[in-house]
């Protein structure tokens, strides 16, 4: 069936507009993005299809173009399009945060950190760095690869904190596992660095870990730091 014969409550457009976009669902996200389909499939079931493939709309995104242009109903367009989108959703999120006082809402940091590292298929460790206002002045990719105590230094997240003459700190980092909890490790990594960025008097704010789907925690809020 046509999705133009669907109750207009159910036509994921309308839906959203109505109902704004938290109820729909990943299939019903991604039809209006796909906008139609190809033949014998409307585009909530081609959308469908696209995630079963794939996996997960976190796969789907994080696909290489050669990747997503295999894919029936894809193509390069499509590709530049989604590229696009995600771009426009990071600069959102970058200008508020360097507009605004970061830690007004703890979610739209997280959503920022998961645009930049949420889709990556390996762990790296981003440092924020924020002026006295605690708005963003950069962010910074410190390491890439799996983490422990000798990836990070404190001594590296000093020696740029002083170059972007920072006033305080907020690390961050990815669980390509999807499984945003602390480790052991990152917990002595904070706790390590915090005492570092103290003898140059920059505070450390928190410390967010970044799971899949938008979930993530915070040290900070789990009184670990």
């Amino acid at each position: 069936m046509a999705i133009t014969d669907w109750h207009e409550n159910d036509r994921p457009r309308e839906k959203l507009l109505k109902f704004g976009e938290a109820s729909l669902s990943d299939a019903e996200l991604l039809a209006i993005f796909l906008r139609t389909g190809v033949k014998g499939k409307n585009a909530v079931e081609l959308a469908q299809d696209l995630l079963d493939q794939f996996g997960s709309l976190h796969n789907l995104l994080n696909a290489s173009e050669k990747e997503f242009c295999q894919a029936k109903g894809l193509g390069k367009a499509k590709y530049a399009n989604l590229r696009g989108v995600l771009a426009m959703a990071k600069r959102h999120f970058e200008s508020g945060l360097t507009k605004g006082d970061v830690f007004t809402s703890p979610e739209q940091i997280a959503q920022y950190l998961h645009l930049h590292i949420g889709h990556s298929s390996r762990e790296q460790f981003v440092v924020l760095l924020l002026d006295q206002k605690h708005r963003l002045i950069e962010l910074d990719i410190l390491f890439t690869g799996t983490l422990n105590q000798a990836s990070v230094h404190p001594r590296e997240v000093v020696k740029i904190a002083l170059e972007k003459n920072a006033c305080a700190v907020v690390l961050a980092h990815n669980h390509p596992s999807g499984d945003p909890m602390p480790s052991k490790a990152d917990i002595d990594i904070t706790t390590r660095i915090k005492q570092a960025l103290e003898l140059i008097d920059v505070q450390l704010l928190d410390h967010i870990i970044i799971g899949d789907g938008g979930h993530f925690e915070s040290l900070a809020q789990d009184n670990q730091l």
